[in-house]
């Protein structure tokens, strides 16, 4: 590596401040909470709003977003897959995945207030708005996404301080998801309503936040397995082509069993939260709020019932899962979750019964969400230990194709549905739920509960009879680090 490259990552300005062996607080509250919270803040408020905005305030066509959602996975699959293979083969002193991290400060909070400027009308809106949400989604949020999920794996080998960390990033994740579902609806339906200029001025303040906590995050952040694989600090060891890691992943099975598990888990939540504004619009009684057209209040209130429950969780998961495994904890708590699902699924329109499964379907997804990467993070180690091949590029690149392309694929299946069960985007709100048909809003419930109450089921079931990884997981990472000093 050249001096001036070495100047470049040793500066005050990019040089990590943590020097600790062991991971501690700083180092979990800035680079796995604080840093993380600010670069998806804009993705949660997309993952629950982006889609109304598209409908009722920029009144687009809804052939036209399937298309475009449909279209775009294809670009977000290969940019993810790229930006995994550009990780894997980055040589740095600040490691693999920091410096993108660093880069994903201004392509991030650049490219989140694009949808919101639209300056034309017509076919050039659709046209710009097409571009933007590629820029978006296919380009900075797979270059912050993938890196930020590699660091799971490469922060440490201390299972739990994994877990810990994993934990921190997805409390981190849960609580944009909290703000882009509880605060963001009621600031939309109270306050921004269909102004396009309120909408981008709130959505510029959101980018310069992600852009300062993101710098954050690269400074507090650290790569200690990285640097295992150095014989100096200047010198990384080769990586694995593109085929070898690709052999190695594919031909173990308990890869393929995490995999499968957190596709059924992330898009069916991504298809919860994507129809969980019409659910409260046109299905819900929100004459509980003393009006029918209260459903930012009603959407606060379910997201508050969901985000309860996770905050609870936050405190007691990761102990459950150091002493009763992550897989029995996080199996057991879906079943939990199926519970909760079918309560509110049986609930209707009434918001009590539907507010209380709510809080025991997200109670029971809490392990998975907190633990995920943790546990795919042992999955590479015990692939590393079979094959003497590290694959967090390709395998995080994957988790973050799978994450990323959730969103606009079950978006674009919900417009489908929506489509083709007569959706009236001119509908007065303040009729609620009678205006519109009985039609539209099961095809809206089937969207908020019953597709991820479903899945649930199935995941847990995987998980419980299959998923077997952490039963050898210590021997084989001293097994690891004992080839590693030879």
């Amino acid at each position: 590596m050249s001096t001036s490259k070495s100047n470049f990552w040793s500066s005050p300005l990019t040089k990590s401040r943590i020097a600790s062996d062991d991971v501690k607080m700083p180092e979990m509250l800035l680079g796995y909470f604080i840093g993380p919270f600010g670069a998806l803040l804009s993705s949660g408020i997309f993952t629950s709003i982006l889609q109304n905005y598209f409908t009722d305030v920029l009144k687009l066509d809804l052939g036209f977003l399937t298309t475009l959602q449909l279209v775009s996975t294809v670009l977000i699959v290969a940019s993810n897959l790229i930006v995994g293979q550009l990780i894997e083969h980055t040589k740095a002193l600040a490691g693999k995945a920091r410096p993108w991290i660093l880069l994903s400060a201004l392509t991030l909070s650049v490219a989140s207030v694009l949808m919101f400027i639209v300056p034309f009308e017509g076919m050039a809106k659709m046209v710009w708005i097409a571009i933007a949400y590629n820029l978006y989604y296919a380009v900075a949020y797979p270059i912050y996404n993938t890196a930020n999920s590699t660091m799971i794996p490469v922060s440490t080998r201390d299972s739990k301080q994994r877990g810990a960390l994993a934990s921190f990033t997805n409390v981190a994740g849960l609580g944009v998801m909290g703000c882009g579902s509880m605060v963001f609806p009621m600031l939309v339906s109270f306050a921004l309503k269909e102004d396009q200029h309120l909408w981008f001025l709130t959505m510029l303040a959101v980018a310069i936040f992600s852009a300062l906590t993101i710098y954050l995050q690269f400074l507090f952040t650290r790569e200690r397995v990285t640097e295992e694989g150095r014989a100096d600090t200047e010198t990384p060891a080769k990586s694995a082509t593109l085929g070898e890691q690709l052999k190695a992943v594919t031909g173990d099975r308990m890869w393929w069993i995490v995999m499968a598990f957190y596709m059924l888990f992330q898009w069916s939540g991504a298809m919860k939260n994507g129809s969980m504004s019409y659910f409260c619009k046109w299905v819900l009684d929100n004459t509980f709020f003393g009006t029918a057209d209260a459903w930012g209040a009603s959407q606060g209130l379910l997201s508050i019932m969901g985000a309860i429950p996770m905050a609870v969780a936050a405190v007691f998961v990761v102990p459950l899962a150091n002493k009763f495994g992550k897989r029995l904890v996080c199996g057991g708590f879906m079943l939990l979750g199926a519970v909760g699902g079918i309560i509110a699924g049986l609930g209707g329109g009434s918001i009590v019964p539907v507010a209380i499964g709510v809080a025991l379907k997200c109670l029971g997804s809490s392990p998975a969400c907190y633990l995920i990467l943790a546990m795919i993070a042992d999955v590479i180690d015990h692939i590393e230990y079979r094959t003497g091949i590290r694959t967090d590029g390709l395998t995080m690149s994957i988790y973050s194709s799978l994450m990323v392309a959730a969103t606009p694929i079950c978006n674009s299946i919900f417009s489908a549905m929506l489509n083709g069960s007569g959706y009236n985007q001119a509908a007065d709100v303040a009729l609620g739920t009678a205006a519109q048909t009985a039609s539209v809003q099961t095809a809206i419930s089937v969207s908020y509960i019953w597709v991820e109450t479903v899945c649930y089921i199935i995941g847990a079931v995987i998980l419980i009879l299959f998923w077997t990884v952490e039963k050898n997981l210590p021997e084989e990472q001293k097994a690891i680090k004992e080839r590693s000093k030879k």
